[in-house]
Order: C-alpha cells, then sequence, then structure tokens
C-alpha cells in the first residue's frame, strides 16, 4: 500500500502531527520541551509558517497550521523534524541510533468556524485526556499557556489575528471532552480524513482528488 496523500496548500487551515518511534519518550524533562519549542518557533521565523496553536506530549506534538502558499507545510516540517532529530540525539548522545519519529507527519484538512474551534480545543486540551494536568492553564508546553505567559517573541510568533476566535472559546476548552467531538476528530486522524461537516468534506475530497483510510479498530490511546 502506497503512502497516503496529502494537499499541502495555501489558505487552507491543517491539523498536523508527528508521534516518536514506537511511541517512545522523546519530552521527559523540561529543557527537552524548551529546545523543541525553541526549534518550533525558529521554524516559524524561518518560514514565515502561521502557526495557530500547538501541544507538546511526551511522545507526540499537534500543529494548528495556516500556511500561506502551496508546499509551504512540507518544507516547514522536514527543516523542524530534521532539526529537532539531529539536536535531540547531539544533546542524548544517541546519534546513529536510529530514527526519532515514527515516519512522515500527518496532516488533514480542517473547515473553519466551528469545526476549527473545535479542534482548538481539542489540541490544547491534550494534556488533561492524558491526565498530565486537571486544568488547560497548569501544562506549559502548547498555545495556550503560551498566550497567557510567553515572551513579547513567542506571542507575536503565534498567528492567533490568522483565524476568527469564537467569543465563548473557554467554554469551548470545557467541552472538549465530549465524546461526539473526540470521535470524530479520531476518526479524522485514524482515517487520514478531513475534518468538517459532510458537505464540505464531501466537496475538499472530491477538489483534490483524495481518498480516505479504512477505519482502524482498537481503542483509541489517551492524549492522543
Amino acid at each position: 500500500m502506497g503512502r497516503p496523500q496529502r494537499t499541502d496548500i495555501g489558505g487552507y487551515i491543517y491539523h498536523v502531527l508527528n508521534r516518536a518511534n514506537a511511541r517512545a519518550t522523546i519530552f521527559s524533562t523540561d529543557k527537552e520541551y524548551e529546545d523543541f519549542e525553541k526549534i518550533l518557533f525558529e521554524a516559524v521565523e524561518k518560514f514565515k509558517m502561521r502557526l495557530v496553536a500547538y501541544i507538546l506530549m511526551p511522545n507526540h506534538f499537534h500543529l494548528v497550521l495556516h500556511p500561506r502558499y502551496e508546499g509551504e507545510i512540507q518544507k516547514f516540517m522536514h527543516w523542524l523534524t530534521l532539526t529537532h532529530t539531529q539536536r535531540w540525539h547531539a544533546t542524548t548522545k544517541t546519534i546513529g541510533y536510529g530514527h526519532l519519529y515514527q515516519g512522515r507527519y500527518k496532516s488533514f484538512l480542517v473547515e473553519e468556524d466551528s469545526y476549527l474551534w473545535t479542534l482548538l480545543a481539542y489540541v490544547e486540551c491534550n494534556a488533561i485526556r492524558a491526565k498530565l494536568v486537571k486544568s488547560v492553564k497548569g501544562w506549559k508546553w502548547s498555545s495556550y499557556y503560551k498566550r497567557l505567559h510567553g515572551t513579547a517573541l513567542q506571542k507575536k510568533l503565534l498567528a492567533t489575528e490568522s483565524i476568527a476566535w469564537p467569543d465563548n472559546y473557554e467554554k469551548l476548552l470545557s467541552q472538549s471532552e465530549e465524546q461526539e467531538n473526540l470521535k470524530t476528530i479520531r476518526n479524522s486522524v485514524n482515517r487520514g480524513k478531513p475534518f468538517g461537516s459532510d458537505v464540505w468534506t464531501d466537496r475538499i475530497l472530491k477538489k483534490f482528488n483524495l481518498e480516505i483510510t479504512e477505519r482502524k479498530r482498537g481503542r483509541p490511546r489517551k492524549g492522543s
């Protein structure tokens, strides 16, 4: 079976994620999280990528990206993961020990407005689902925390103004555990399917000639 198809067109919102090889832990200390965040913001500056939101988890990360141009995500993600892999191996003295990530990143188109807001809440509450913290405000390695406590440069590099935010976003955060929301987003990830309404999804699949994969069996892991 070949690689799943991916779009990389400017002007759309994307949910992007990548996991450590064999789901191993790649962020276990504050310094490892800080090092990745430094590389992430370097990449944002280098490629002028609009980073709307993100969260770092012990063995994976989620990004919400809003590229301007075709091919922008591929260049951004290639540099981000390659640079992080090289620096991580150098720091941990594991050069030559194999791949850090399980493979290519995954990316999924997202419909704007309510679907995007649901995704943002899903991403920024990931640490709560994994039972790492009890409050979204307690996880330092996320865009939510950086919007509140980040440096002036970090706040500037977060593309919060590239989308319209709902007035009730804090309420959406408290509702991010609703099973229907989790089910639809996980279905998008598992099947490589755009996340949006049925009408919008069908239109996107036809427009970009995309196919979705068969649903994987098994129970979803926490903090996915």
